[in-house]
């Protein structure tokens, strides 16, 4: 192994750590504020992608029925609950959703999607996608929100199962690689980057920064800081435990839906994909304990890092070397950790 190779390695590694990061700060967000492991963020991952490719290819947009199908049965939720609650006028959101599908239902079927610049085939698969995230919270977990984390673990896992099949009904087996960003290369000597990975990491620390500023900054964030601390005081304060979950989902579709975005033109993502890639994000989750922002990034370029060398040296391995990371950080964290029994 030349200098060169190992540049070439640690590449790769960065650019798939830089993607890891990003599912790990949304494993964490959610988490910390839901105590909902979010077993399902791969398939943001892989649906991003290959919506990507559908509309470069100019094909039917037939995922924008799961929308549709989404927001009608949200709708009926709100109807049945505004029933229940005896209240005469409904929320804004319920037209609003029902108005969203119908636009993007009408984009989907006239818009020429392969003649499109690049900017507005990201937007139209971000704004088909991204909304899914609070869907599915206020389907799936709203109504079981005060259930133990072991019943939400058991849903979260469900739900992956059943997107997984939806994928398989509206993507079909088949791999999918959308076009890159751009064709250049930047030269540092007598090595070459690649521009995509560029994008990738570029994308991804702004997106990270963008969180910070966030968090830091806007009422809204140290509102959910708030809930991920103490979501008993925070409900006392007058923070909605529902936006909170809302609010994270949002978020974890976001990051989720860019990142295959962004890793489609590196990678063939399958309907299936998402689940082993989400899986590594999780392991960086792991390494920062569910709770700590920077390590749970830190430990996702790692994961990266440890799987493209270990490509290099032992490529049928390369899965089991990176899992097998989780084992010193549970024995680790099960030795210097209080336990405690869980709260009824």
């Amino acid at each position: 192994m030349n200098l060169q190779i190992v540049a070439l390695l640690g590449q790769d590694g960065i650019t798939n750590g830089a993607i890891y990061a990003l599912l790990a700060l949304s494993i964490v967000l959610v988490f910390t504020v839901t105590r909902i492991l979010l077993i399902p963020q791969g398939e943001f991952v892989a649906f991003g992608a290959l919506t990507m490719n559908m509309i470069q290819n100019g094909q039917r947009l037939s995922v924008v029925w799961l929308l549709v199908g989404l927001c009608l049965a949200s709708a009926l939720l709100d109807l049945l609950d505004l029933y229940r609650q005896q209240r005469r006028r409904p929320s804004l959101w319920l037209p609003a959703k029902l108005i969203y599908a119908a636009v993007m239902v009408w984009l989907a079927l006239t818009l020429p999607l392969a003649t499109l610049p690049m900017l507005l085939q990201i937007v139209l698969t971000l704004a088909l996608l991204v909304p899914t995230g609070p869907l599915l919270y206020r389907l799936v977990f709203q109504p079981i929100a005060g259930a133990t984390p072991l019943v939400l673990l058991i849903v979260s896992i469900a739900l992956h199962v059943a997107l997984v099949g939806v994928g398989l009904l509206v993507f079909g087996p088949d791999g999918a690689h959308t076009a890159p960003f751009s064709d250049s290369n930047l030269s540092l000597g007598s090595f070459n980057i690649n521009s995509q990975a560029l994008w990738v990491m570029a994308v991804s620390i702004g997106l990270i920064v963008a969180l910070f500023l966030m968090f830091e900054r806007t009422l809204y964030g140290k509102a959910l800081r708030a809930a991920a601390m103490n979501r008993m005081g925070a409900r006392l304060m007058g923070i909605s435990p529902v936006f909170a979950g809302k609010a994270m989902f949002l978020l974890a579709s976001l990051i989720g839906v860019m990142s295959g975005i962004l890793i489609a033109p590196i990678t063939t993502i399958y309907y299936d994909s998402g689940f082993l890639i989400s899986l590594k994000g999780f392991v960086g989750a792991i390494i920062g304990g569910l709770v700590s922002y920077p390590v749970a990034a830190v430990g996702a370029v790692l994961v990266g890092l440890i799987e493209s060398f270990s490509t290099f040296w032992a490529s049928s391995y390369k899965e089991i070397i990176v899992f097998l990371l989780i084992i010193p950080v549970l024995l680790w964290r099960s030795l210097t950790s209080r336990h405690a029994e869980e709260e009824e």
